[in-house]
């Protein structure tokens, strides 16, 4: 055996037994004739320690190694004088009486410690020994856990775990898919999942009844904290559910998992909140309701007074920071401008300011009478300290603007406390949303989403009106989850495609093997996907789920330490009938 115990597990309990352990050299400390290794593998940290009274030998030899290096240390177990209550190991160290060196090491290019002096970049090309830091470790140590919790909790419930394909068919709605060139048939291509969606139907044409996989998907999009080009979702479809049962159940999962993973409890019902609401009154489908500040229109009495950019705005909506009245003029300058970055888009900010003093402050007062300033004031209920924030335009735009304001100051406030959670259920979505660009309805979710029941007259004269029989799961600001009931009628399927723009012959070719499977008796389903990354990061304490990921991509989707995407050579396009194309000189950063 290379080792007898690992190097968590001693403690005072094992003095005087003879041991042998076997990981990495963690760091090394000389004093007065006495050296010190920490010995490290994935349970914890153990002591190592060489005399040179002891033994002047293997305290020579000691000092040949170096950090990283892979040894096997055998010794006794001893109690230390000078304890370390840090770690789990630190009453005891072993007094070494040999070792061996199983592999010599490198000076790795930055620290193996939770508080590394690595970059990003430069710990992603060396991830295999960024992996060996606490931190990282205990990330994928969650990420198993929370997979094994899931999995209990949905066998319990009856579910069976079925594997999809991962080379399927292109079906361009939605994002871009990747794609496959296929050597066995010239010319013709898969497609790598975006999601399981139609097997995952097909299984409950088949009669499984109750679905999930834990699998990956595949979506060619840009890149951001909470996306990568290869994610994993928590699949899950049922036979015979209306949208509660479905809802029902995945509120169980979701706070089994708080339970079980954070020691989290939620005595109540997740709410449930309308899309209209969610966008009217936070800006956003996935609102964050750790905080107040919501968002109120104030356009009816923003109007007449001379001041173009409210007389002509669609819409005027402001949202009440409490206490922020001392703002300074730079404070408010940086919320200009922070209004203003591209991402968000915005020409400007007014604000007015309920002093402490009784005053009143704004960027508008020669335009508006401090009564009217005052009428702003009671429609967000602003009391004395209090800041409102104040932005005009086309009503959807300004709305979002006003939402990702919102959350700047829910930051700066400190009310988006990662140990608090705020989970909800975002309802009654648009069925679809129209493209101006295009000129055309795409599905808001997918083409397989059914409509509410009492919408269905509206398919021929008010698509836009027909609400979606869908739903989110939102827990701080961040969609986790998100499903419909699916439609399970070939007739209406074939109404959604039509308005969709689809030619019958497109959604043959398309979609014709589940329009085929419809024919032969399709039960009622629904269904919903998890993000299974994103879940991780939030139980974590994290913003990104690349650091939950073992081999994430960076920003412009490369895998730096692999060097991957990379050019294939001459004979294997040759095999794929495929010819080599020039580079793409487009300059993918940080912020596309």
């Amino acid at each position: 055996m290379y080792r007898t115990h690992t190097c968590g597990e001693l403690n005072i309990s094992h003095a005087e037994q003879r041991v042998t352990l076997a990981g990495w050299v963690q760091r090394i400390r000389e004093l007065s004739g006495m050296t010190f290794i920490d010995l490290r593998d994935r349970y914890g940290i153990t002591q190592l320690v060489f005399t040179e009274s002891g033994n002047a030998g293997l305290y020579r030899e000691a000092g040949r190694l170096g950090r990283e290096y892979v040894i096997q240390a055998e010794g006794v177990v001893c109690e230390r004088s000078s304890k370390n209550p840090k770690i789990a190991t630190g009453d005891i160290e072993i007094m070494a009486e040999r070792f061996t060196i199983l592999s010599s090491a490198l000076t790795p290019p930055f620290t193996i410690e939770d508080d590394t002096d690595g970059g990003d970049e430069l710990r992603m090309k060396y991830r295999y020994l960024d992996l060996r830091r606490n931190a990282v470790r205990r990330n994928l140590e969650l990420r198993h856990r929370m997979a094994q919790e899931i999995r209990r909790y949905l066998n319990d419930e009856h579910f069976l775990e079925v594997e999809t394909p991962v080379l399927i068919k292109s079906t361009p709605e939605g994002a871009r898919d990747f794609v496959v060139p296929s050597r066995l048939n010239a010319g013709m291509f898969y497609a790598l999942p975006q999601s399981p969606q139609t097997f995952k139907q097909i299984l409950m044409v088949a009669g499984f009844d109750r679905y999930f996989q834990i699998v990956k998907c595949f979506r060619d999009e840009d890149l951001r904290a909470d996306r990568q080009p290869e994610f994993t979702q928590i699949d899950c479809e049922m036979s015979f559910v209306t949208q509660d049962d479905v809802l029902q159940l995945f509120e169980g999962m979701i706070k089994h998992l708080f339970r079980t993973l954070r020691g989290v409890t939620f005595d109540k019902a997740f709410p449930r909140m309308s899309f209209d609401e969610a966008v009217n009154e936070y800006g956003a489908d996935k609102p964050d309701l750790r905080f107040g500040m919501k968002i109120v229109e104030i356009t009816a009495s923003t109007k007449g007074n001379g001041f173009s950019v409210f007389d002509n705005a669609e819409y005027v909506g402001a949202i009440c920071a409490p206490g922020c009245a001392a703002y300074t003029r730079k404070q408010t300058d940086e919320l200009t401008a922070f209004v203003k970055r591209p991402q968000i888009g915005a020409q400007g900010l007014i604000y007015v300011k309920f002093n402490a003093d009784g005053s009143m402050q704004s960027s508008v007062d020669k335009f508006f009478t401090s009564d009217q300033l005052k009428t702003w004031g009671k429609a967000l209920n602003a009391d004395t300290g209090d800041l409102l924030l104040i932005m005009a335009g086309q009503r959807k735009k300004t709305q979002r603007q006003l939402g990702d304001l919102r959350l700047e100051m829910g930051d700066r406030c400190g009310l988006r406390r990662k140990d608090v959670f705020a989970p909800l259920w975002v309802v009654d979505f648009p069925l679809f949303e129209w493209d101006e660009e295009t000129q055309r309805f795409y599905a808001m979710h997918h083409p397989f989403t059914s409509p509410k029941p009492e919408d269905i007259p509206n398919f021929e004269s008010h698509p836009e009106r027909i609400r979606a029989n869908a739903y989110d799961c939102v827990v701080n600001g961040v969609e986790l989850g998100g499903g419909s009931i699916r439609i399970h009628n070939e007739q209406l399927q074939q109404t959604m495609f039509r308005t969709l723009g689809l030619t019958p012959e497109q959604a043959e070719t398309q979609f014709g093997f589940l329009m085929h499977a419809f024919r032969y008796g399709a039960p009622p389903h629904g269904g919903i996907a998890f993000g299974f990354d994103r879940l991780a990061a939030m139980f974590a304490g994290l913003d990104s789920i690349r650091d939950v990921i073992a081999f994430p991509k960076n920003n412009a989707g490369r895998d730096v330490m692999i060097d991957s995407p990379s050019p294939i050579a001459d004979e294997q396009l040759k095999e794929l009938g495929l010819d080599r194309a020039k580079p793409c000189q487009r300059a993918i950063t940080p912020d596309s």
